[in-house]
Parts: C-alpha cells; structure tokens; sequence
C-alpha cells in the first residue's frame, strides 16, 4: 500500500453514482490514469482507515480484484484505474473469490484499529464472540435508545446467530453498488468497511438491495458451506446496514429498521 502522500492531478472528470464521496477520473503529472475521490468534509483518517482496508483484502490473495492504492491523505484517495465492463460479474467467480476472502480469516472479531461505513465510525476493539461485536460496537452505537431494549433481548440469545464460526475477513460494506467487473467479468470489489466477523454478513448486505444468484451460492459453498439456517438468519444480519441507512438518511428506514429488529426480536 502507498503511503500518504500528494500526488499532482493535471485533469479530472466527474463520474456519476456516488452518495458519499464525489468521485473522479483523474490524470496525473506523471501520466496514469486514476481513480480519485474525495469528500467536502471527510472524517478524520477516513481514507487512511479505507486504504488499509483495501490492503488487508489484497493480503487475502483471493481471486477478486481489489484496486490498487496509488495515494491518500486526509482530503482524498487515488486508486490504480480500472476499465469496467458493463455487465454483472461471473457469479461463480464470484462466489468461489467471495468464499476465498473469507476463508482467510481474521485474528478476532474485530479489527486492529476503528475505521468507516461510510462515514460512520466502526468501533473494531476486538470481542470475544460475533454476538457481542454485532450488538455493542455495530447496532447499539447508531440505535435510538428507545429500542435498547430490543438489543438487550438479542443479547440475551446468542444461539439465533447459529452455530459459532470463526471469524472472517469481510469486505463490510458489500452490497452491488460496491461489486463490478473487468471487461472479461472477473469480480471486483471496492470501498471496504473491513473487520473481522460473521461471513453472513457480506451475503446480507448482497441480498438487500438485490438477489443472491444460486450460481454465486453454489460456487460459494464449494469451498465454503453454509451452516444450516442461514437464509433464515438474512434478516438478522441485515439490521446493520438499516440502521446504518437510519443513522445517514432518516425517513423510511427509521421505521424500517424499528420494524425489523421487533419482528426478529419478538421471534425469540
């Protein structure tokens, strides 16, 4: 990974899409071709805390693509530019390259430093259990107190996470908007919120603005199976990223997420 460091951009252009960050293609002095973002007002470390990030999925040596760091500093984050294709990636390759990351692992749940969903503060102090991770340093810290409650009854039964697994290397933040393909469709995955935890995590956050294609499934549990329940278990996985949403846009997905959490809460 580079190091913090300025770099000269003689040209950019906007690309579109973005709901964080505004993002560039951008020429630099020495002639590459890079992908560089930046935010109004970005959190500090932020695009440190996402170029570590990206270090530690590459460090997995899955057959994904993750962008190559060429620079950061507290205002932005230029990556090695990449030519897209226009189609969805090869859902088997995806999947096996999806079960490659997380069978590398992590040391704990958790991770060796805080960092960003978006430009919300992940606490990453290491835990014992996924349970203890996903209630305290994930819901509760961006949950109306009004609904502490319904964590504290959660807390109280960690056998609805299922079968205790090892922690794994998750991107973090991996719904479709953060999945592309080169040209030939191989998979590429980019903007990390990374940490150790449950695998099932990244397969909820797939699944809630999109599918999960049985193709991807199938190639995924070739390496990896899945433990019995997991579809059952989307729901509960997938209160993070709401109440992520709550915290950033307000609106429906208050009452989204309110709703979500008493219906799996009043199952138990």
């Amino acid at each position: 990974m580079s190091t913090a460091k300025p770099i000269g951009v003689v040209a950019k252009t906007a690309i579109p899409g973005g709901s964080i960050n505004q993002a560039y293609r951008a020429t630099l002095a020495d002639g590459r071709t890079v992908f560089y973002k930046t935010h109004r007002e970005p959190k500090p470390g932020m695009y440190a805390a996402e170029a570590a990030g990206l270090a530690w999925l590459q460090a997995a040596r899955s057959s994904l693509v993750i962008p190559q760091v060429i620079a950061f500093d507290e205002s932005m984050l230029a990556l090695a530019w990449l030519e897209l294709g226009s189609k969805r990636p090869d859902f088997g390759q995806l999947g096996r390259g999806l079960a490659e990351l997380h069978l590398a692992g992590a040391p704990t749940f958790g991770l060796d430093a805080p960092n960003y969903l978006a430009t919300i503060p992940q606490d990453n102090t290491p835990r014992a259990t996924w349970p203890e991770l996903y209630i305290e340093q994930r819901l509760r810290p961006i949950t109306p107190r009004s609904l502490f409650r319904e964590l504290d009854r959660l807390r109280a039964r960690p056998d609805v996470f299922g079968p205790p697994e090892p922690p794994a290397r998750l991107h973090g933040d991996l719904w479709w908007g953060n999945v592309a393909a080169l040209v030939d469709g191989t998979p590429v995955i980019f903007d990390p919120a990374v940490y150790g935890g449950h695998r099932e995590i990244d397969l909820a956050m797939l699944g809630m603005f999109g599918d999960l294609p049985d193709r991807m499934i199938s190639a995924y549990e070739e390496l990896a199976p899945l433990a019995d329940g997991w579809r059952a278990r989307i729901p509960l996985h997938q209160l993070y990223p709401l109440a992520a949403h709550a915290a950033m846009f307000g609106g429906g997905y208050v009452r989204q997420y309110a709703a979500s959490l008493a219906q799996i809460t009043g199952n138990i």
